[in-house]
């Protein structure tokens, strides 16, 4: 996804962004929402708005992290409304077995955000540190210093399990 003048935001370049990288947004939004379905659900509405919005892009950056961007924070809100409908039909904490994946993921999901989003952008979606800077609209240092505590408190939390 590289960098387009505002001039050549185009429906077709937004429509290529779409095919082009469409298996990877998915993939973090899955893990930000924690269901494929809902993930699928997150980007197709993120690109709606991307649609929508593509003359008020202002050219400030790459296309692909404004897309990146809308795709994350759609995906957030997709994640607190089924949260939401969920807690409304079940109590918290009755959310079935524990396999060694699902244990991985609730590591992860009480990260704090930042560095939760970090960790999805770089090894679910494979962006470098520039693009998940621009995504989360931060420094390149604040990605590196991110992706780093996030490391150490899984980590940690790995070594607290296994004791």
């Amino acid at each position: 996804m590289g960098r387009v003048n505002v001039a050549s935001v185009s429906h077709g370049e937004l429509e290529r962004l779409y095919r082009d990288e469409f298996a990877r947004l998915v993939r973090v939004a899955s893990a930000i929402t924690r269901d494929e379905a809902v993930g699928v659900e997150a980007v197709q509405e993120a690109f709606v708005r991307l649609l929508r919005a593509r003359r008020r892009y202002r050219g400030e950056g790459a296309v692909g992290g404004w897309v990146w961007r809308t795709v994350v924070n759609e995906a957030k809100r997709f994640a607190t409304r089924e949260r939401e409908q969920r807690e409304a039909i079940e109590p918290p904490g009755t959310n079935g077995t524990a396999s060694e994946d699902s244990a991985t993921r609730a590591l992860v999901g009480v990260l704090p955000e930042r560095q939760r989003l970090a960790i999805f952008l770089r090894y679910y979606a494979d962006l470098d540190y520039r693009t998940i800077a621009a995504v989360l609209e931060v420094e390149v240092g604040t990605v590196s210093a991110t992706l780093a505590s996030a490391h150490q408190s899984l980590r940690s939390a790995m070594e607290g399990a296994v004791r």
